[in-house]
């Protein structure tokens, strides 16, 4: 019985690979990949097959093999004959182009990611539990930190809009959307998270203390900020304008926000791709406002190290934060683009980080 089990998830899994895998490789990720599978028990099959079948939009647990080199034939092609485990299985079941280890980054979303597994002889395979490394269109500029000069621009964390909007504090503003109302939820958070549609701000402010949160539309399993239930104040029972509804049922999983080394790292789980502008993303004199970030990537959208001086972004008019994180959600802005502001998107996301 159990072998027959075996046997049927071994051929879920093999019909789960991706397409665009070439002719050539097939007959070689085949064997590496059966090299791969005989080393799990029947329950990590299972949990392996649950992560694909989610693909991605829900937490799913570990799949821990010993770390070795899988040799994937002797006429690979690209010269990745030896490769790694967690590196064939990514190729396999998310990315048929990936050739190297160093373009793939471990999530925070892995249950593992803080014990070090490596250290153990043993590798986490599940491919839901990394990204796709994407690097900025331009290099990085020679930011230079933020001097005392700039503490004339401090008070600037209580902005959480466009134009004149000024946000009251999440402790006494009351309303029905509201995730944290209470003092103790602002102590010890390093960001706080606000949802706008166009110019106008929908629910209150989210304190962020873990070290990593989801921001989604619908997610089957998971904890964050869900937008769903956030109902815009005063217009009407659909919500919104026709294109924020259109965005809005594309944001589905959404995105994954953690702060680790000295940065923070957004990761695009979602099926579009999202725009990000950050003070420390893009040179001051940068043509562009954003980047883009394709679905499966993730991108360190802010340094601490390289926090630029107001000075340098003279480009800027009104309140300008430089602990301030803007996304959206299937539509850029800018020069560029028809938008040319962020706050002509309609559905986007403003991180505001604790200095």
């Amino acid at each position: 019985m159990f072998g027959c089990r075996r046997s049927v998830l071994l051929r879920r899994l093999w019909s789960s690979r991706c397409t665009g895998v070439e002719d050539g490789d097939v007959a070689s990720l085949k064997l590496a990949a059966r090299s791969i599978f005989q080393r799990l028990r029947l329950e990590q099959l299972e949990r392996l097959c649950e992560a694909l079948n989610s693909g991605g939009a829900g937490d799913s647990a570990c799949v821990l093999v010993p770390r070795t080199e899988i040799r994937s034939g002797p006429t690979a092609p690209g010269g990745w004959a030896q490769l790694t485990p967690q590196l064939l299985l990514c190729r396999l079941f998310r990315w048929p182009d990936l050739r190297y280890q160093h373009e793939i980054k471990r999530l925070h979303c892995c249950p593992d990611f803080a014990k070090r597994d490596g250290d153990r002889g043993l590798v986490c395979v599940n491919p839901y539990h990394f990204s796709r490394l994407a690097e900025p269109e331009t290099p990085p500029p020679p930011y230079t930190k933020c001097s005392r000069s700039c503490s004339q621009w401090t008070g600037l964390m209580d902005w959480s809009g466009p134009g004149d909007a000024w946000s009251k504090d999440p402790s006494t503003e009351q309303c029905s959307n509201c995730y944290e109302t209470s003092d103790s939820s602002m102590e010890g958070y390093w960001c706080r998270l606000a949802y706008w549609e166009h110019r106008t701000r929908v629910g209150c402010q989210l304190a962020v203390q873990e070290e990593a949160v989801s921001v989604f539309w619908d997610l089957p399993r998971g904890s964050g900020l869900c937008l769903s239930p956030l109902k815009p104040l005063g217009r009407g029972e659909r919500g919104g304008d026709s294109s924020s509804r259109r965005v809005r049922k594309r944001i589905g999983p959404g995105v994954v926000l953690s702060r680790e080394g000295g940065g923070v790292w957004l990761y695009n789980r979602s099926q579009v791709p999202v725009f990000v502008g950050s003070p420390t993303l893009l040179p001051p004199d940068s043509s562009r406002s954003a980047c883009k970030l394709l679905p499966g990537y993730s991108l360190k959208v802010f340094d601490y190290r390289r926090i630029p001086s107001r000075q340098a972004y003279v480009r800027e008019k009104g309140p300008w934060d430089p602990h301030c994180i803007r996304v959206s959600f299937a539509k850029g802005w800018g020069p560029t683009y028809s938008r040319r502001l962020i706050t002509s998107c309609p559905c986007w996301l403003e991180i505001l980080l604790n200095k």
